[in-house]
């Protein structure tokens, strides 16, 4: 595979969020320790802020004069998604101050299970059985690594 097919493809990016969303789960159960985990949310979102920022300001793809061009339901959309993540992140780290990052994460990782299931009943994709063969081990799996 040739590195632009590599770089166009989603399961090359799947990868990589996977293992930096192990990465932020190991670095933050380390972050929240001494400190509220509300602020802890805080100074990590503020983080991604100014990461975000600056990579898309250094790449040109920050352009005020493109924002009035958005569609609307994009920006509904995505304000309601970033008001999710932002209580997802509150949760995930008030639940990190108490439990076992290796509960807490598998627990947190249900959401796998949950998106199927959402993507099926409200966006009306289509799984196969060895998908939803997947779905009930992922499933099964965190709850058992979740339960004491």
């Amino acid at each position: 595979m040739d590195e632009s097919a590599l770089l166009g493809s989603w399961q090359f990016w799947a990868v990589l969020a996977s293992l930096f969303a192990a990465l932020t789960g190991l670095l933050s159960k380390v972050g929240v320790h001494g400190i509220d985990s509300n602020l802890a949310t805080l100074l990590r979102t503020l983080v991604v802020l100014v990461a975000l920022g600056t990579m898309l300001l250094l790449t040109g793809q920050l352009q005020a004069s493109k924002f009035g061009q958005l569609p609307r339901n994009s920006l509904v959309a995505l304000g309601l998604s970033g008001l999710a993540t932002g209580a997802s992140w509150l949760c995930y780290f008030k639940a990190l101050q108490f439990g076992p990052i290796a509960r807490v994460a598998s627990i947190d990782k249900l959401s796998v299970v949950l998106v199927a299931i959402f993507g099926v009943v409200l966006l009306g994709e289509q799984l196969g059985w060895r998908a939803w063969l997947g779905v009930i081990l992922i499933g099964v799996g965190g709850l058992l690594v979740a339960l004491p």
